[in-house]
């Protein structure tokens, strides 16, 4: 209870109403409930606005109700009825399997070599040239040696997603295992934890929201490359659809995609924020 609340307890003059507080905090958690959608709110309704008004022509940005359309029809839609229709749980699926195979190896090989290049002076040299500097090459560049390498398809798009998450996964890796005071783990192995066991119970967690931040930021640039990967030519995919839409003219499918891209990513991070709280004491610590 907060100095306010207890203040108006206290005072004869202005008793509080019984169930005054608890209506407040009801209030206040609908708002907080709220909150998270006020900005697409305050976009959609300037998007409804501008094309309403004829602000911005049809052929650059649809009205809203023709976005809406296109996508019902391509996520409920029969295939065959209509371009597009009915496409939605394939390329979602085709989508899914690219970034999560990415995704995967670049936290098999970020989230080791982070952490030994946290603990370990000697692995951070090797390292830390190269990986500086290949951070720096945009992704656009890697694309057509990817495609020599692998041409067009999954390997190449996995490929493009692997290397573009691995660099914030084993940065925050590193930086997270390098913060841990020496004296915890000195401490650990004074009681006589093995130093296996100390990397675990010691270690990991110590460097849990370190590690949780590499591996959000990393999920979203996977998402960005995928849709990179994907607009090399391949049959299916979300990024497949929009090059499709945009060679078409469909500029309310190529929204759709965005849209829906976005949903899915956000939908991707609350899932490994979950998945991490629910497999590690240490990241429910964190905010």
């Amino acid at each position: 209870m907060t100095k306010r609340e207890n203040n108006l307890i206290r005072n004869p003059v202005f008793p509080p109403r019984r169930g005054t507080f608890r209506a407040w905090g009801r209030s206040g958690q609908t708002k907080l409930t709220l909150l998270p959608w006020l900005i697409p709110a305050l976009f959609l309704s300037a998007w409804i606005a501008a094309s309403e008004t004829g602000l911005i022509p049809t052929y650059l940005l649809p009205h809203p109700l023709e976005v809406g359309r296109a996508g019902y029809n391509y996520i409920f839609g029969k295939v065959g009825d209509a371009s597009f229709a009915g496409r939605f749980l394939g390329d979602a699926s085709a989508s899914l399997i690219r970034v999560g195979t990415g995704f995967g190896v670049a936290v098999i090989f970020g989230i080791p070599l982070g952490i030994l290049s946290g603990r370990l002076s000697v692995v951070q040299r090797l390292m830390g040239t190269t990986v500086n500097a290949l951070r720096a090459v945009p992704g656009i560049s890697w694309l057509p040696l990817a495609l020599v390498w692998f041409g067009i398809g999954m390997k190449t798009t996995v490929f493009l997603v692997a290397l573009a998450a691995f660099f914030p996964i084993y940065l925050n890796a590193a930086a997270g295992a390098r913060q841990i005071n020496p004296l915890l783990l000195q401490a650990g192995a004074m009681m006589g934890v093995k130093r296996l066991r100390g990397t675990f119970a010691i270690l990991l967690p110590g460097s849990m929201p370190h590690m949780m931040t590499g591996l959000r930021l990393g999920l979203g640039i996977a998402w960005a490359y995928l849709v990179l990967g994907e607009l090399t030519g391949v049959p299916n995919g979300l990024g497949a659809v929009i090059m499709d839409a945009r060679m078409l003219g469909r500029i309310d499918i190529i929204v759709v995609g965005i849209i829906i891209i976005a949903i899915m990513g956000r939908l991707g991070d609350q899932l490994l924020t979950i998945s991490l709280r629910f497999c590690f004491k240490s990241a429910r610590r964190t905010s």
